[in-house]
């Protein structure tokens, strides 16, 4: 059986920078600052993680404050509700995924998959994208967040652990596929030895997810087929 876990911005879904301008917010109404946020990426990391980088980087003592932190993530979870909820604004899912999402249904059912989350987005954040793009969150069986733990490193091993208390089946090595669209995505992994497929659907191209040492990379998650093939190999 296989844990089949999609990271959500630049692999499921697409926001057209909705978490961006709800993260500057919340930190401008917390904390007077957003540091460097015009050049700085968010790509690949989790919302505390951005959070604490960015107050770092412009030398806020909240930095090293997890209430300040915290205070921030909540104040973004308003915010982001209320741009992806603003007429103007549209998520749109990645090209696909609807079909993709669709033929693994028929494993889920025959138990040879469990599909899941692994996604630096806090739950509630998470919920509100997958929502916004018309996917019910509730498609996927298990997750792991940001709000798990500002390392994307230890979000593989939590999600393992939540499908095995689910299913009663243990998750180990190359049972746990990770689809993601950064380095990152692919690096989190290694820890458990989890095999990686990247999509150049976000800001890094083929090349460069191939370098970061994926199993496979795909310039679109278009093929269904390839992909399916890919994730059961």
């Amino acid at each position: 059986m296989k844990l089949v876990l999609f990271d959500i911005d630049g692999t499921l879904l697409w926001t057209d920078g909705a978490g961006r301008r709800a993260i500057h917010r919340a930190l401008l109404d917390e904390t007077g600052t957003a540091g460097p946020i015009e050049t700085y990426r968010f790509d690949g990391k989790t919302d505390p993680q951005i959070v604490r980088e960015l107050l770092a980087l412009a030398g806020h003592p909240g930095a090293a404050d997890e209430a300040c932190i915290a205070a921030v993530c909540r104040r973004y979870v308003e915010l982001l509700s209320a741009e992806l909820a603003k007429p103007a604004r549209a998520t749109r899912l990645m090209v696909g995924i609807g079909e993709l999402l669709a033929a693994l249904e028929p494993h889920e059912r025959a138990s040879r998959a469990c599909v899941g989350l692994l996604t630096g987005n806090l739950a509630p954040g998470a919920a509100l994208k997958l929502q916004s793009a018309g996917l019910d969150p509730a498609r996927f069986r298990v997750g792991a967040f940001g709000s798990d733990s500002h390392r994307r490193a230890d979000l593989p091993a939590v999600a393992a652990r939540r499908a095995a208390a689910l299913t009663g089946r243990a998750f180990l090595g190359e049972d746990v596929v990770l689809v993601g669209d950064t380095p990152e995505d692919v690096a989190c992994g290694r820890p458990i030895g989890a095999r990686a497929l990247a999509v150049a659907t976000g800001f890094y191209d083929v090349a460069a997810l191939r370098a970061a040492g994926a199993a496979r990379v795909f310039a679109t998650l278009a093929d269904t087929h390839a992909v399916l093939d890919a994730i059961f190999a």
